[in-house]
């Protein structure tokens, strides 16, 4: 919408005679309506405002159209596999049918096997999920994740390809190709095809650096090679959306990685073909558990004069919770170039904190570590643990645009399925055994040398965990019916 004049002029001599302002509307293709507000003021007189709304007129866009988010008005796709293994479960079956992301980790999971379907087998179910569910269009959401020196600075999801093993070619023509390819195909047009780009890969590009095979990820340029290659080919899919991860409070919450990784970003994807335009929005909290919401403190509660920025808990990070975080670091990429309506998402599958050990009010304490202690929803013994952590619940059921700047809650990390293994476990899909999924392990600098808070007996990360799984019912927030 345009205001035209932008600006009036009043003098002595026409001060009393009316002045108009046109509004204008120009066609677009959004779906929503526009805004404008008319404001006027002037020294020694109360200021004033108009608001304006216009109705949008565009219809539903033509199958295979690319709508501004693709979770508005759309039901989600279940993944059988993950459907079947929680509906096993005592008490899975209340959140079987919930839609949960597909992981295409490795090159073989692009074909699928005898025990895992593969991309086009979960594509064709979902044509017929479609098929079902009447007029409402369908989303269906894929993990890609398989960069050479995939999630550098850990080892339980470390993947099959290594940099220095031609792992940037192998990346883009036996992964990527063959995915868009698929996707591409004229039958699956009617989707919308939501992918989540490279778990953890360009934030270990500002913050771990001093381990090996990020500073190669860095050096080589493999990293920002690949995730603007698989932009390049899915963008140019006109019904797949394009979801790039920037992980969470906990980890670019603090200035001096919050800035940085939001530069990364916009740096890496205007070297794309289309520039910004190849970025439909970002998620968060891919797979972790961070607190949505800390809803008896904010970042400016006060304790006995002391911030609870200054609490061990927070050490100085700007967030206290994902959402607030999620809005803001919005706001910073699109001042950094993104589009205004790019869209975020938070993981919640895992991050509910239930149960009988969630806070019911805010501590009486007035010794700051005391009263953050005993205020916080999120109970982990730190915020840097990230493995199959004891203790955590289902969270927010996916929904669509429940919060400002957010295109959905989402359940990309199908619940039940491990973080890593609590021992070393052989296995042939090149996932080691990382110490912060062992419940004995003491941690290190990045958890402030506390314990794991890793749950025990666990299988190596995508197997299913009967355990966990039935820990995340028991303490989901909100309550399971």
């Amino acid at each position: 919408m345009t205001i035209a004049p932008s600006t009036l002029t009043f003098t002595t001599a026409n001060w009393n005679t009316a002045q108009n302002v046109t509004v204008s509307a120009a066609q677009d293709a959004d779906q929503a309506n526009g805004t404008a507000t008319v404001a006027a003021a002037a020294t020694g007189h109360t200021a004033a405002s108009v608001a304006v709304t216009e109705a949008d007129d565009d219809g539903t866009p033509p199958v295979g159209g690319h709508v501004d988010n693709p979770y508005a008005g759309a039901d989600g796709y279940v993944n059988p596999d993950w459907s079947a293994k929680a509906a096993a479960e005592p008490g899975g079956s209340a959140v079987a049918s919930i839609s949960t992301g597909v992981w295409l980790d490795r090159i073989a999971a692009i074909a699928g096997s005898s025990s895992a379907m593969g991309l086009r087998a979960h594509l064709d179910e979902a044509l017929e999920q479609d098929a079902a569910n009447g007029s409402r269009p369908l989303t269906i959401q894929f993990v890609i994740y398989n960069l050479p020196n995939r999630d550098c600075s850990a080892l339980a999801s470390n993947g099959e390809l290594l940099i220095a093993q031609n792992g940037l070619n192998r990346y883009k023509t036996e992964y990527i190709d063959p995915i868009a390819a698929i996707m591409a195909e004229s039958k699956y047009a009617g989707l919308r095809i939501s992918t989540i780009i490279e778990i953890d890969s360009l934030p270990n590009l500002v913050t771990n650096l001093n381990v090996a095979k990020c500073q190669e990820a860095k050096d080589s340029g493999a990293y920002v090679d690949g995730v603007r290659y698989a932009l390049n080919k899915l963008h140019a899919i006109q019904n797949v959306y394009t979801y790039i991860d920037a992980a969470h409070h906990g980890w670019l919450g603090w200035d001096t990685n919050f800035g940085p990784s939001a530069d990364l970003f916009a740096s890496t994807v205007s070297g794309t073909t289309a520039g910004f335009d190849s970025v439909d929005g970002f998620i968060t909290n891919t797979a972790n558990y961070s607190a949505l919401r800390e809803p008896h403190f904010t970042i400016n509660t006060t304790v006995n004069g002391q911030t609870v920025r200054q609490s061990t808990w927070l050490d100085w990070n700007f967030y206290v919770d994902e959402l607030s975080f999620a809005q803001a670091f919005r706001n910073t990429l699109i001042q950094k170039g993104f589009r205004s309506n790019i869209g975020m998402l938070i993981d919640t599958s895992r991050n509910g904190w239930g149960g009988s050990a969630r806070p019911a009010a805010p501590s009486t304490s007035t010794v700051l570590n005391t009263f953050v202690n005993q205020s916080r929803v999120d109970r982990r013994i730190h915020a840097g643990n990230w493995c199959n952590q004891s203790g955590a619940g289902l969270g927010e059921r996916p929904q669509a645009s429940p919060a400002t700047g957010l295109d959905a809650y989402v359940w990309i990390k199908p619940p039940g399925e491990s973080d890593g293994s609590s021992r070393e476990i052989p296995n042939n899909e090149g996932k080691g055994f990382d110490r912060m999924c062992d419940p004995t392990y003491t941690g290190n600098e990045r958890n402030g040398n506390n314990a794991s808070g890793a749950l025990a007996d666990a299988p190596i990360s995508g197997q299913w965990f009967s355990a966990q799984f039935r820990q995340l019912l028991q303490n989901a927030y909100p309550a399971l019916p």
